[in-house]
């Protein structure tokens, strides 16, 4: 799904180019250390499913399935049962007429995306250059969908209305990804997203909505999600980022485009024997975080500011906190040393201390040479810390970091 180094690891974990260390080769002896870092550490701001051995992740969904759905039904064949369970669910959640469960997001867009293009007769889409389909799908909408991408922006933030409005070439579709991941989960408005949206709209476009961690906006925006959803022609929505499932994703919209899909599922390889583990994970993860999200958000802000106080506090000189406040619970800390220096004082830390404050670092592509970044990511595990506890950790993590073994 993504042209970086591991993408289950890289988006199970909310982080960057395999930002936990999975999936390198269960040999690789660096990735067993941090994943045991990560694993024994008192203090985390998330623990991530993929944390978890795989006993432990099946003895979760085993302790959850009887939560969310009968047990002494039959499993699924084909998408009936609790994955069609899932699917009303999803379209319940989003006040849309219909959903479909589908492996993987990027199948899901790219088939809501085909769609739009035989339904407008205008296979350009228009989408931020940092969007995920241009950074993580290796050129799988041109070489596999035969679609083709135009950029209203290349800031690092959704198009404005304007941009919109002017843009000198046609597209039948403007796909909007909220939040903005690459750019630092960077969300517009309310006001801002509404009048995208209508300027697409004015040129007879239709609106699709990456909405891999929609779940989250809500708070930003202070609107439900049936709300969010009205404003596009058709939502995806991922069950293993935020809410912590197995795999899968959503398509959501009109009965006639979900119709469709369903077909152009089926070509793409996509009708699945059975999925049951997928389905109940997205359910007990569903029922377990949606209620939650609002407190997460609220925290990362209390985080954010916690981390800016310390390393100034610590006189670390240049970093950035991006974006300030968040617009969700994740959000990117810059510093000015190697990737490699920072990943191993994150991990010393949280061997020596018990504390993990950050997970593994990336050479920033953009910004000063010398520059890594890192994503943080505050769910329920981080809502124990204070400030004080943040600006603390802080301090221990620098001194790791101008003080290597």
């Amino acid at each position: 799904m993504e042209d970086r180094d591991e993408q289950v690891a890289h988006e199970a974990t909310g982080g960057a180019q395999n930002p936990g260390g999975y999936g390198s080769g269960a040999d690789d002896p660096e990735r067993l250390r941090r994943l045991t870092a990560w694993r024994q550490a008192e203090r985390i701001l998330s623990r991530m499913p993929t944390d978890r051995t795989l006993g432990e992740q099946l003895a979760s969904l085993t302790a959850g399935a009887a939560t969310v759905t009968g047990l002494t039904q039959p499993a699924d064949i084909y998408g009936d049962g609790v994955v069609a369970e899932l699917e009303e669910r999803v379209a319940g959640l989003l006040g849309t007429e219909a959903a479909a469960f589908f492996p993987t997001g990027t199948m899901a867009q790219q088939v809501a995306l085909r769609c739009w293009a035989g339904r407008t007769g205008n296979p350009a889409v228009a989408l931020h250059p940092l969007a995920h389909p241009e950074m993580h799908e290796r050129g799988a909408l041109s070489s596999v969908s035969g679609l083709r991408t135009v950029h209203p922006t290349s800031e690092p933030r959704l198009p404005t209305a304007d941009e919109i409005r002017d843009f000198p070439e046609p597209f039948g579709t403007l796909m909007l990804e909220l939040p903005l991941r690459d750019a630092g989960f960077v969300l517009p408005t309310w006001q801002e997203l509404e009048a995208v949206v209508a300027a697409a709209r004015e040129r007879d476009a239709v609106v699709h909505f990456d909405g891999a961690r929609l779940w989250e906006c809500a708070s930003r925006f202070g609107r439900g999600l049936p709300e969010i959803a009205a404003l596009a022609d058709s939502v995806y929505v991922s069950f293993y980022k935020t809410v912590g499932g197995i795999s899968g994703a959503a398509l959501a919209g009109s009965a006639s485009l979900i119709e469709e899909a369903r077909t152009w599922r089926h070509r793409y390889g996509g009708q699945l024997f059975q999925q049951f583990p997928a389905a109940l994970s997205a359910l007990i993860g569903l029922d377990r975080e949606l209620p939650k999200l609002a407190s997460y958000v609220d925290h990362a802000k209390v985080v954010a500011a916690a981390l800016a106080e310390g390393f100034t506090q610590a006189g670390a000189g240049w970093f950035r906190v991006h974006p300030e406040p968040p617009h969700t619970h994740q959000f990117q800390v810059w510093l000015p040393y190697a990737a490699d220096v920072l990943t191993e004082a994150s991990v010393r830390q949280a061997e020596e201390t018990g504390v993990a404050l950050f997970r593994k670092w990336h050479p920033a592509s953009g910004g000063p040479p010398g520059t890594s970044f890192t994503e943080v990511t505050v769910s329920e595990a981080g809502l124990e810390w204070t400030a004080a506890d943040v600006r603390s950790a802080v301090g221990e993590f620098l001194k790791r970091v101008t003080q290597p073994e």
